[in-house]
């Protein structure tokens, strides 16, 4: 077998008082030269300044939206506000339809006429009229309306009775026919109804309420205003400061009641002029044959205070246009 002893050094390297293996070699290679230089401590260096802050605009954050709430449980409307209207306590008198057919007067509650028909159309442009005048549009007291004629016999009682029997029917509204023909009245008689102190008594006596003068009828939604005692200055007491007051009271906490004047012929007595500085319609009946141009055109003129003038043609036997109303419904002339 092989000698695994350990092989002896030589007497040279024994020695233990002779340079090692690596003095020998540090005496025979420079280990200097093959370190990295040693570099000398700098001073540190200045710490660099913490820059100024710069304004930059930040853009709002979202605004997360409202929450949306659940919807409420179904409730039924509140009831509809009840204006209080102020109603004439005067005594009711029976009309005798009669006596309405006779004269040719609409008749509440029957079949449809050709008269019933005209009058329907006619209210209508009157009505709207009204309402835009409470809403404060258009004219001022729209809700009055005066009945004239340029002559006497053009039928303007026999207009403003129809007419007001007309808007009586109608649901939201009433009517006060006033007869103010203070010399000839003639609204009592053609309604059948009993005479007694009526608009001039009201203004010749501050302390007679005018209310109190009218008279309600069985048709619902209609009353009347008696002309009442005729004086030597019917002009005067119209034209004066109190007559103002006097017509507020017809119409007062009443926004749905409209007001019929008949008056006396515009060229046969002076009250009409005066009476149209009061209203905010005026209707002028014309009669077909028989009313002149000059006469209608001087009327017109006396009524000039009243903004709105209108006119209606009465008595007309011939139509250009073939109007016949109330022949749909089955009514023969």
């Amino acid at each position: 077998m092989t000698d695994q002893s350990k092989i002896p050094l030589p007497p040279e390297l024994r020695s233990a008082s002779g340079p090692s293996l690596i003095e020998r070699a540090s005496g025979s290679f420079d280990f200097r030269t093959l370190t990295r230089p040693v570099v000398p401590d700098l001073p540190p260096a200045p710490k660099p300044s913490a820059p100024k802050p710069v304004a930059v605009a930040v853009p709002a954050a979202p605004v997360a939206p409202a929450p949306v709430a659940a919807p409420a449980p179904f409730a039924p409307p509140p009831p509809e506000t009840i204006v209080e209207v102020n109603r004439f306590t005067g005594a009711y008198h029976k009309i005798d339809r009669e006596h309405l057919r006779e004269q040719c007067i609409i008749e509440p509650e029957s079949a449809v006429t050709s008269t019933l028909e005209e009058f329907r159309i006619i209210k209508r442009q009157l009505l709207r009229v009204a309402a835009e005048s409470r809403g404060g549009q258009g004219t001022r007291h729209g809700e009055r309306i005066l009945i004239a004629s340029a002559h006497p016999g053009e039928g303007k009682t026999f207009c403003a009775v129809n007419l007001a029997i007309s808007i009586a029917a109608e649901k939201d509204n009433e009517v006060l026919l006033v007869d103010a023909d203070f010399a000839k009245p003639s609204v009592l008689s053609t309604l059948g109804l009993p005479g007694g102190k009526g608009l001039m008594d009201a203004l010749a006596d501050p302390s007679l309420p005018v209310e109190d003068c009218v008279i309600g009828t069985d048709i619902a939604g209609l009353y009347v205003l008696p002309a009442g005692n005729a004086t030597g200055s019917d002009t005067e007491y119209l034209a004066s400061a109190r007559t103002n007051a006097v017509l507020d009271r017809l119409t007062a906490h009443s926004p749905s009641r409209i007001v019929i004047f008949d008056s006396p012929p515009v060229l046969a007595a002076s009250p009409a002029t005066v009476l149209a500085n009061h209203v905010g319609q005026t209707v002028v009946v014309v009669r077909a044959d028989v009313t002149g141009e000059a006469a209608l055109r001087d009327a017109v003129g006396l009524l000039g205070a009243c903004e709105d003038i209108k006119l209606l043609l009465n008595g007309t036997r011939f139509s250009t246009t073939g109007r016949r109303f109330g022949t749909y419904y089955g009514y023969k002339e």
